[in-house]
């Protein structure tokens, strides 16, 4: 006798009582690009649907969460001036920290991410401070430690670091708690590949590299082993949340880094991918919203426990249908 799986599949009540993969609208970040200035509030032309807004234009953000019941987003920053060593991004009164007092101030229960690095800051347009254009790792580390202390002062309620540089984790770890901010949690971009799928957020955050490339801190995608290393060196030295970055070429690494731990686990959705849907689906090549939720899944089947995505908005409407 043969088993009849399709018993299982024959209608959508059925499918809905044996799906062992769950999404809701809890796994979902936003990411939002917040620029300096007054009265912006422009689409960004590489992602569609995607804004830019300076902070008097925020409550158009901040209805759009409330309307969604998307209650987290993680801010990337856009300053009008930039110089060698970022001192923007540190600024007490930059343009995120800025963001961050408005945002705590109007919508309190939002959850406040913020992306720790240098790029958005710098005249060159790489993750760390240079020297002979190269970065300085030990010193670049020193800056991170005050950027993420004006982000949790200002009030992020956690922070992110993307730069990738070595021991950044340890060292804002120690930089938090020595100003007693030790129930603050840092998200690590701990597997953050060196990936083709940026390109859009490079125009949308303006922190192309005025030259070289990041592939000499970024990883290489074609390691795997190295990966899990890193992800569990951050995890060593204080990090409670990893990152996966971009998502859908690397699922074989959310993969196994669950398989190597508990520790909270997200996906980054990122710019490329993002893009390259839209793009299809306005050619009527693929449905978009089958796509992105088929995706959205695949993500979570991996093993992630939550996903920042672009798409955020879209789906918390579609799991309301």
């Amino acid at each position: 006798m043969f088993k009849r799986y399709k018993k299982t599949r024959i209608n959508q009540s059925m499918r809905d009582l044996v799906r062992d993969v769950y999404l809701s609208k809890e796994d979902l970040i936003y990411p939002v690009f917040v620029v300096e200035g007054e009265n912006i509030y422009q689409e960004i032309s590489t992602l569609p649907n995607q804004y830019h807004y300076s902070i008097d234009k925020l409550p158009i953000l901040l209805k759009k969460l409330k309307k969604a019941n998307i209650d987290k987003i993680i801010l990337f920053g856009l300053p009008k001036e930039k110089d060698e060593c970022g001192k923007q991004a540190y600024n007490p009164n930059g343009v995120i920290q800025e963001a961050i007092r408005f945002i705590k101030k109007e919508a309190p229960d939002i959850f406040v991410i913020t992306d720790v690095c240098l790029c958005e800051y710098t005249s060159h347009g790489h993750c760390g401070i240079l020297e002979d254009e190269v970065i300085n790792n030990d010193l670049t580390l020193e800056y991170l430690n005050k950027i993420a202390l004006s982000h949790v002062k200002a009030g992020a309620d956690m922070v992110a670091p993307s730069d990738m540089n070595d021991g950044r984790i340890k060292s804002i770890r120690h930089a938090l708690d020595k100003e007693n901010y030790h129930y603050i949690p840092i998200m690590s971009y701990g597997a953050k590949y060196a990936s083709s799928f940026y390109g859009p957020f490079r125009e949308a955050a303006c922190s192309a590299p005025q030259f070289g490339d990041r592939k000499y801190y970024q990883m290489d995608y074609r390691n795997t082993k190295l990966a899990i290393d890193e992800v569990l060196n951050d995890i060593d030295e204080g990090a409670d949340i990893v990152i996966v970055k971009p998502a859908l070429a690397y699922l074989d690494i959310v993969q196994k880094i669950r398989d190597k731990t508990n520790l909270g686990l997200a996906v980054y959705n990122v710019s490329g991918e993002y893009a390259m849907v839209k793009a299809a689906s306005q050619q009527d090549l693929i449905d978009e919203k089958g796509t992105v939720l088929e995706m959205m899944y695949s993500f979570k089947r991996a093993g992630a426990n939550m996903i920042i995505t672009y798409h955020a908005l879209d789906v918390a409407g579609w799991l309301d249908e």
